[in-house]
């Protein structure tokens, strides 16, 4: 059950609409499920640190000379990416960013060149597309498929990928690890492979493992960093565990040293600086947070479960796999024959959703739903969703 400290049940839907954020804001009409963010009040241990921090009299430059990597939070990091993951590392190679994206085009600008390949397994975090797109960098696609086999219902032919980079060599392997938007954990096993495709064919390992913390059990959370040190660029950020994206504080620890020189040798200034207080946030949650995401977790892990018997009961064409991480979840709605982007479909009912085609082509007959809410307003979520508009 839900700790009575943290009543994720008890979502107002006043309270959701009269927020003045991108997710319920933008479709006022709709119960929004789209964007990532939870329909949930942050951490209070959270709110408590940035409330003593605002009435602390300071927000001037703060002096943070001591600290080695940046922040406080830089060290907040640190000891939990030891407690967490078993992953050691050193503050010094760390640098604090705006958001994930940041990190990502910081190192595809400065260590690829126009033309190059990057591999990104699809359907695709739009971003990741986005950044690589933009760029004029190509995407090598490792398409996820529907598996049986596979503890979390998705698998990734890793063979096949090793095949084709001797014929379509890339310079970066560019991972979300879990997987937006299928919840895909990779598994010990395939981050040692994608290791050693990495050794065999020098590609640089970017790693955005923002959604790390979301894992649920028995699927555990293994930073591909500890497989390949030397070759990985690993990108994380409090913002989607502890609903904190509006602070725009991320962390990327440097284990590439081409991409720290590459770094060294740019203006400060370029990237700007950790913001104060999403630096308060960020070290406020991973020191003190726990307790609260492990309610969150819990709440997250009924809601997955719950979808199921929501989809099967008012949509049991739509093809779902429980996540083994995020509160993302992946529908299949090919079968409805609503064309590329049934997300339209959904909002005519009253539900936004995220379209599918933004995540690439194996997005399209596909949306994105975010279950991070009430068990009743998912509920009535999926009720619209079925209930044709009328």
């Amino acid at each position: 059950m839900t700790s009575p400290a943290f009543d994720f049940d008890s979502v107002s839907l006043e309270w959701l609409r009269a927020k003045p954020g991108a997710k319920w804001r933008r479709t006022p009409g709709a119960l929004a499920a789209w964007v990532a963010d939870m329909d949930f009040a942050p951490p209070p241990v959270v709110v408590d640190a940035l409330q003593r921090a605002a009435t602390g009299g300071d927000l001037g430059y703060p002096d943070w000379r001591h600290i080695t990597g940046g922040s406080p939070a830089t060290d907040a990091f640190v000891e939990r990416c030891a407690r967490r993951y078993g992953w050691h590392i050193d503050e010094a190679d760390t640098m604090e960013l705006n958001d994930v994206v940041q990190g990502i085009q910081i190192v595809l600008h400065l260590c690829t060149q126009p033309g190059d390949r990057v591999v990104v397994h699809t359907p695709a975090y739009p971003p990741f597309l986005h950044s690589v797109h933009d760029s004029g960098r190509e995407v090598l696609a490792v398409p996820a498929a529907r598996s049986a086999d596979s503890p979390t219902g998705w698998a990734f032919d890793h063979d096949a990928l090793d095949a084709q980079l001797n014929s379509t060599p890339a310079k970066v392997l560019l991972l979300c690890h879990p997987h937006n938007p299928t919840g895909h954990v990779f598994s010990e096993a395939e981050l040692r492979s994608l290791a050693a495709i990495a050794e065999r064919h020098r590609l640089l390992i970017i790693s955005d493992e923002i959604h790390a913390d979301l894992t649920y059990a028995p699927a555990v959370h293994l930073p591909i960093a500890l497989f390949a040190p030397q070759r990985t660029v690993t990108i994380h950020a409090a913002s989607k565990a502890f609903n904190l994206a509006g602070l725009r504080y991320a962390i990327m620890h440097i284990g590439a040293a081409e991409v720290r020189s590459a770094i060294a040798q740019v203006p400060g200034h370029l990237f700007g600086a950790a913001n104060l207080m999403g630096a308060v946030a960020a070290e406020a949650a991973w020191r003190e947070g726990d307790e609260w995401l492990a309610a969150v977790l819990a709440h997250l892990d009924r809601q997955r479960t719950l979808l199921t018997s929501l989809l099967a009961e008012h949509m049991p064409s739509v093809g779902y796999s429980p996540p083994a991480a995020t509160y993302l979840a992946w529908l299949d709605c090919r079968s409805l024959s609503w064309g590329d982007d049934p997300s339209v479909q959904f909002l005519q009912r009253g539900v936004r959703l995220s379209e599918g085609p933004n995540f690439g082509d194996e997005g399209n007959g596909c949306a994105r739903l975010n279950f991070a809410t009430s068990s009743a307003l998912l509920r009535e979520m999926v009720v619209r969703m079925g209930t044709p508009a009328g």
